[in-house]
């Protein structure tokens, strides 16, 4: 080949690649920026809901759907067609029909939730509620960055789930095509495509459909920045009071010095997203009985219930306390086994567990195949609930394997085993789970809306999941810093509040804390300058948080969407709390 003709190969080669990279540099211009792909799904079932009484045949309607409803003794319940929805309550009295709305699964939420319902009398025999059931979301918020050399990286943000964590992507881009290869594993990636016209990205992530995402302003991105403005500078506000139990006051009128936990805030709001430690949604404080601080991120907001994860296991002891002291025949020492008459043998039969009691349950001393930080873990959670073959999670769980003997100190984390907690109670009192927790712990605290999810069987979990709003998660902490009172009610005993509250196991310590357990209830010592202060929480993936700490007469409430990066989430409570909430209390 002569040098002119190489000349010009080389020549074209080098044009070709300045095409390129002008398209792949105008690409980049029109895609670097704030995505957002935002999906909502209200049940279709909302709204009023009427129960007709006044022919022999009771009816119920509901968003243009009607259907008979059955009755036995006070109880009522319907089924809407096709599973569309269901109704279990009660006739509290001729005023009042008092219930749960069980919506049925979609496709972000693939379980069921009860939520509360109360029918007032609007004519003879004619009773009418309002169905609000949780409105299902999921959302992915992606910011794409362009270097001055015009390499183009991507992180995503999923406040749901948290699918994404911390991942970086590297963008490549081929006309419109791109390819997105995650930095520190190239082989883990996905594709997507932009659209000149619509000036939309479509993105096929890993485990779902191709998502359409727009461009928004940055004050729009509420699930990728923790308030609209990112130069915010925080300003306190007193909490507003409402009807729901709570006085408030403001941070002077309880002692605490504003400026370590103005600092928190700060840091909270100041955040890298790229690299965000501290993904908190909400932060709530009350202290003497009062609460005082309250505040929201990423879009989150005062009425919206929160997944509470494994800190609603908190409820599971406390409703067999309330069980046990209404006269249920049933006690720490009750044989668990012996609480499950309806299945007449059980798989893997080992005479330990004859020896099981409910104090094993609680304490999460059981000694069955059950180890939720163990994926190869029969009994784990995730394996429970993923598999087919026993719909029944309460059988699944009895059929597990022995793996020590029950008891002792030792515990391991287990969901399903505190799952059975809540069996016993339902056997001991004849009551559904949401019906009792309705009666016996929500009514008296004053909590008006919350959405317990459901086993397949229909049955209330314990095991995690129980959603709620902050404002009421944080009233469990102050119950039981009450000695088991709610504005002067008593809801659980003061000795059972100190049971719950002492050490009767322990976990291995995790970074350095020692990690105890009551029954339901995790207890450290946070170290603060010359003073270690024990506390006891409920705490659940993500960062769901609810923090007693008796000498300071003071109770604190995270929630997060840092699910799935415990050494993230841990330190919230072990880390931020002796570092910020304890001296804000201590300097005055």
């Amino acid at each position: 080949m002569n040098h002119s003709r190489r000349w010009k190969i080389t020549l074209r080669a080098a044009v070709l690649l300045l095409i390129a990279s002008a398209c792949h540099a105008q690409v980049g211009a029109h895609i670097a920026g704030i995505w957002a792909s935002e999906e909502v799904i209200p049940s279709a079932i909302h709204g009023v809901l009427i129960i007709d009484g006044q022919k022999l045949e009771w009816r119920a309607t509901i968003s243009k759907m009607s259907t008979p409803v059955q009755r036995n003794k006070d109880a009522v319940a319907f089924v809407l067609p096709n599973g569309a929805g269901e109704f279990r309550g009660r006739v509290v009295n001729s005023n009042t029909i008092r219930g749960h709305w069980i919506q049925s699964p979609d496709d972000i939420n693939n379980n069921r939730y009860a939520t509360p319902v109360e029918l007032r009398q609007i004519g003879d025999k004619i009773w009418r509620g309002e169905i609000a059931p949780l409105v299902s979301t999921l959302s992915y918020y992606m910011s794409i960055q362009q270097s001055a050399e015009g390499s183009l990286t991507a992180v995503i943000r999923n406040p749901e789930r948290n699918r994404f964590g911390r991942n970086v992507y590297q963008i490549d881009v081929h006309g419109d095509a791109l390819s997105f290869s995650e930095v520190k594993n190239p082989s883990q990636g996905f594709t997507g495509n932009f659209d000149r016209i619509t000036g939309r990205l479509s993105v096929s992530l890993p485990d779902s459909q191709p998502r359409q995402f727009g461009r928004i302003k940055n004050e729009h991105a509420r699930g990728f920045y923790p308030r609209f403005a990112q130069d915010e500078t925080y300003h306190y506000l007193k909490p507003v009071a409402e009807d729901d139990g709570w006085s408030t006051a403001s941070l002077s009128d309880v002692g605490l010095d504003p400026k370590p936990l103005t600092e928190l805030i700060e840091k909270i709001l100041h955040v890298d997203p790229a690299n965000n430690a501290l993904n908190i949604q909400s932060l709530l404080i009350a202290r003497h009985g009062k609460l005082l601080l309250e505040e929201y991120f990423y879009g989150f907001g005062r009425e919206r219930t929160h997944d509470m994860r494994s800190a609603s296991k908190t409820f599971a002891p406390m409703l067999f306390g309330i069980a046990r002291e209404h006269g249920a025949k049933i006690d720490i020492d009750t044989p668990m086994y012996s609480q499950f008459p309806k299945y007449k043998e059980f798989a893997n039969p080992d005479p330990r567990k004859t020896k099981m009691t409910a104090r094993d349950l609680m304490t999460m001393t059981s000694g069955l195949a059950c180890d939720d930080n163990n994926d190869d873990s029969p009994g784990n959670e995730d394996v429970m609930q993923q598999q087919t073959a026993q719909s029944d999670w309460y059988k699944y769980t009895l059929d597990l394997p022995m793996e020590r003997d029950p008891g002792g100190e030792k515990a391991v984390y287990c969901s399903a085993g505190m799952n059975l907690l809540a069996g016993m109670v339902e056997h001991a009192t004849g009551r559904w789970i949401p019906e009792f927790f309705d009666e016996y712990v929500a009514k008296p605290l004053q909590i008006a809306t919350y959405h317990w999810n459901l086993m397949p069987t229909g049955e209330g979990y314990a095991g995690g999941g129980l959603q709620l709003r902050p404002r009421d998660e944080l009233k469990l902490g102050q119950l039981y810093l009450n000695g088991g009172e709610w504005n002067g009610r008593r809801v659980v005993s003061n000795d059972w509040v100190t049971r719950s509250t002492s050490t009767q196991s322990r976990f291995e310590p995790v970074f350095g804390v020692d990690h105890e357990y009551g029954y339901g209830w995790h207890i450290y010592h946070l170290k603060n300058g010359d003073r270690t202060f024990r506390v006891y929480a409920a705490g659940g993936n993500g960062g769901q948080i609810v923090m007693v700490i008796p000498d300071l007469d003071m109770v604190v409430g995270f929630n997060g969407w840092a699910y799935g990066e415990f050494p993230k989430w841990y330190k919230w409570q072990t880390e931020l709390v002796p570092q910020f909430i304890i001296p804000a209390a201590r300097s005055r």
